[in-house]
């Protein structure tokens, strides 16, 4: 696996990676990570392709995910403790 780009966001740490005829797109923030693969042959302009998804509306979804996730991590982390 090898990093092809990391995209600056103020958010999130963005990574683009490739991998097995994939690009993958790995998104951070904090403890959580979200990762999509996609098929490199899916794509018609390569990298510059993925560049295209990653779009604002796309960087909303994500945060709304990264809520949700951190909502029920915790809410099973003190379900296990409490």
């Amino acid at each position: 696996m090898r990093v092809i780009a990391e995209i600056p966001h103020a958010e999130f740490k963005v990574s683009i990676l490739s991998m097995n005829n994939k690009f993958i797109i790995k998104i951070e923030q904090g403890a959580l990570e979200q990762t999509y693969k996609i098929p490199d042959m899916d794509l018609t302009d390569g990298i510059n392709s993925v560049f295209e998804i990653l779009d604002e509306e796309f960087y909303k979804t994500v945060a709304t995910r990264f809520a949700d996730m951190r909502k029920d991590f915790k809410d099973a982390y003190y379900r296990y403790n409490y």
